[in-house]
């Protein structure tokens, strides 16, 4: 299906935090990582945010359908006007995640995208992990892998996602690939930017704490920390996943504190949850490098600071853009499936052995 060896595979991803659609060029061959393309980003309408927001946790049969015109109408607009893109990886929008349960659910519909952009889509990234026993998620630590190769690292080192949900890749990359035994262990660490902002909409209509005011401004209250960290998922051996919405209760946590103190105990119980997790890496990292839309917010970098033992900074002190590594991370992985690699291990997952996952939907015209 590929010719050559190294692609233009174009990215897209859209997170729990609901704030829009990142679409991102990269250059691999699906195990390294030969350089970086132009990237666009499409985001929500407060409209077209309401609609997602009232689908979550929803499965597929329960009236998804205004939730899927906006998927498809976002990433369409998202992926359109690039040049030079042989292939797409495309992840769609999470509804509702239960890998010991119902499955998974990321709405879209890569078949669709495939005829309208006239590209091959790779989708469904998630269900063939689950159905094998695996989490689903996180699947960006294989090119977690592969940026710090391509960075020149030498020792083991931590990728700290902050979306809506926290999610940590502590990696080796004097391994020689990432499903080798050892090279990666992976799981999500607890709640991040998505209960934040939904406290902010809730209580002052804005979409997040700009700045981290809010975050600075307060105090946390402890004893809801420590509360909450007494959930069962912190007793979990990794590797595991969270759905968005598996801690409902964190709004009613913080109830009786005012904006500024209710803030602050929320950055407080994502720092407090990322530390929590730390401890089951299997060597302390040399550092650790922060992606996605938290690394922005000041108050929750500073408190990661507080906890953690060794440096921590954001992507972009290693070269990285950090608002489109999920979106790059999906077109790497699109090009893996595209060539039958693994995306997928035991030890980012739980899966019981390496797993390629993805379907491929090409254009009527390209058949």
């Amino acid at each position: 299906m590929l010719k050559g060896d190294s692609i233009r595979a174009l990215g897209a991803m859209s997170g729990t935090s609901l704030d829009g659609v990142d679409a991102a060029v990269i250059e691999t061959d699906g195990a390294r990582v030969f350089g970086f393309g132009e990237s666009h980003y499409r985001p929500y309408s407060d409209h077209e945010r309401a609609v997602l927001r009232a689908a979550l946790g929803k499965w597929p049969g329960e009236g998804c359908a205004a939730a899927l015109e906006v998927v498809q109408r976002a990433h369409l607009d998202a992926l359109s006007g690039f040049g030079g893109v042989e292939l797409v990886g495309f992840h769609g929008q999470t509804l509702a995640h239960e890998p010991r349960g119902r499955g998974t659910h990321q709405l879209g519909d890569g078949e669709a995208l495939a005829q309208e952009l006239g590209l091959p889509v790779v989708w469904d990234f998630r269900s063939a992990d689950v159905s094998l026993g695996g989490e689903g998620a996180p699947l960006a630590p294989f090119y977690h892998f592969a940026c710090a190769q391509w960075m020149g690292a030498e020792a083991p080192m931590v990728f700290l996602n902050l979306g809506g949900v926290g999610n940590v890749t502590w990696l080796d990359p004097r391994k020689p690939a990432p499903e080798e035994a050892g090279a990666l262990l992976a799981f999500d660490t607890g709640p991040a930017n998505a209960p934040i902002n939904d406290l902010m909409q809730l209580r002052r209509g804005r979409a997040f704490d700009e700045g981290g005011a809010l975050g600075l401004e307060g105090v946390a209250d402890a004893a809801v920390v420590e509360d909450f960290l007494s959930h069962g998922y912190f007793y979990r051996m990794p590797p595991k996943s969270l759905d968005r919405d598996d801690f409902k209760g964190i709004p009613d946590m913080v109830t009786e504190l005012d904006d500024a103190d209710a803030v602050a105990t929320l950055v407080e119980i994502c720092a407090a949850s990322v530390a929590r997790g730390m401890e089951h890496c299997p060597e302390p990292p040399a550092r650790i490098l922060v992606t996605g839309g938290g690394r922005r917010n000041p108050a929750l970098m500073a408190r990661l600071a507080a906890h953690l033992p060794c440096d921590v900074a954001p992507v972009e002190e290693a070269g990285l853009d950090g608002d489109m590594l999920e979106a790059q991370a999906f077109g790497f992985l699109a090009v893996r499936v595209a060539r039958g690699l693994p995306t997928s291990c035991p030890g980012t997952t739980g899966v019981a052995g390496a797993v390629a996952g993805g379907t491929v939907s090409r254009p009527e015209r390209a058949a």
